[in-house]
């Protein structure tokens, strides 16, 4: 089970923090990331993805040097550090397990999303 927290209404330029935490397993076990689906797409995009095992990082380009993915293990909890916050960034955000960094496919079920709303 993964519940997602820290969502909320922010003003363009503004900052959020969101959380992730997943029961029955811990942040290092798999790779993890963040998705979003924006108002009326029928899909959800990839926005960032951590691997613990490596330390590797990935940030779709519409994000990069806004947004920053950590984890902390004494928490066991993930991270999506947003900042400079845009319009376009209103969006449910989810975190999923993910098969590996480099793909697009989750393991197991989504968490129930935090709502982001940027406010222009």
């Amino acid at each position: 089970q993964l519940v997602e927290s820290g969502g909320g209404l922010v003003q363009a330029g503004g900052s959020l923090r969101l959380a992730c935490a997943p029961s029955g397993f811990t942040v290092d076990d798999y790779p993890m990331g963040w998705f979003r689906q924006a108002p009326g797409k029928d899909r959800r995009e990839g926005v960032s993805c951590i691997d613990s095992k490596d330390g590797g990082t990935w940030y779709a380009d519409s994000v990069k040097g806004r947004f920053t993915i950590s984890s902390d293990n004494a928490k066991n909890t993930m991270y999506l550090q947003m900042t400079s916050l845009k319009s376009d960034d209103t969006a449910v955000y989810y975190c999923a397990v993910r098969e590996s960094c480099s793909s697009p496919l989750i393991r197991g079920s989504w968490g129930q999303g935090t709502q982001v709303t940027v406010s222009s």
